[in-house]
């Protein structure tokens, strides 16, 4: 599946435009290896995402088409969430 579509659907992103946006900045990382939108994703794979003030990491465990809310959530594992402060002293 696309890095940018299971962005979408397991609602880690809210919008599929967005999370293009987002890897194609180079803000998102697959196994440790830079992602662009169109990247596959496999389950197993450790996704580390830097959106605004946060860092999340997350496992994939799952990968459907479609997903209600409840379903969205089984998609993935958040291994650790970050908070990072970005004032320079």
């Amino acid at each position: 599946m696309r890095l940018d579509k299971y962005l979408k659907v397991s609602r880690l992103i809210k919008r599929r435009t967005l999370a293009k946006e987002v890897s194609d900045q180079g803000r998102i990382t697959i196994n440790g290896n830079v992602a662009k939108a169109s990247s596959n994703v496999n389950i197993g794979d450790e996704l580390v995402v830097k959106l605004g003030q946060r860092i999340i990491t997350v496992e994939v465990t799952a990968l459907s088409e479609h997903a209600t809310k409840d379903n969205a959530k089984q998609m993935f594992e958040v291994k650790k969430e970050e908070k990072v402060n970005s004032m320079l002293e």
